[in-house]
């Protein structure tokens, strides 16, 4: 019989997941080691590994986790008819995902390679879906884009928005909402030009 789960199972789990990714982000998936997550957690290395049977699974579900956020924020960003209007709510409402998400952001970025390529695609698929949003959103803001410059072009604004985590300090003088309506009139300018007949 199934030994059933602890009720804080989840709440626990998660916590782990945030402490790990903490570790992972500072020291470096490759050298940081189950011992060192357990510690970092509080918790009993046999009981890490009840919560994620290896430290493959325990990045996985980081990362995976994190993208599975990122989709449904986007996906309940508020609409607007406006397309300007539109980019906005979604530069906004991923950067306020970002919120305490640094760890987790960075290892996004910088540890995929460490998973196999099945669990990899997975976390591609979260990727992909991403951009079809954003692309959705840039297809409205510009629809006479040639196709061929609608990828780049999402890209780019990915681009501006995923490094942000290495500048961005809060309580500055820029807050996210600031910077995202910064980004998002930059990125709306500019891709108007995009397909313009040369002067």
């Amino acid at each position: 019989m199934a030994r059933a789960r602890a009720a804080d199972y989840e709440e626990k789990r998660d916590a782990i997941l945030a402490r790990a990714a903490r570790v992972f982000a500072e020291q470096g998936y490759e050298r940081a080691s189950m011992n060192r997550v357990a510690e970092a957690c509080g918790v009993s290395k046999a009981l890490l590994y009840h919560y994620h049977p290896s430290k493959e699974s325990l990045l996985f579900d980081i990362i995976h986790g994190h993208l599975r956020k990122l989709v449904a924020v986007m996906e309940q960003a508020p609409d607007d008819p406006d397309p300007k209007a539109r980019l906005l709510n979604l530069v906004a409402a991923l950067l306020d995902a970002y919120r305490d998400a640094d760890a987790e952001h960075k290892l996004q970025l910088e540890a995929l390679g460490a998973l196999p390529p099945e669990r990899q695609e997975e976390i591609r698929a979260l990727e992909r879906r991403l951009v079809a949003i954003m692309a959705e959103a840039v297809r409205k803001l510009h629809p006479a884009l040639p196709p061929e410059q609608l990828k780049p072009a999402v890209m780019s604004l990915f681009g501006m928005l995923n490094w942000f985590y290495l500048w961005f300090r809060e309580g500055g003088p820029m807050s996210r909402r600031d910077y995202a309506r910064m980004a998002a009139t930059i990125f709306a300018d500019g891709v108007r030009a995009l397909g313009a007949a040369p002067a």
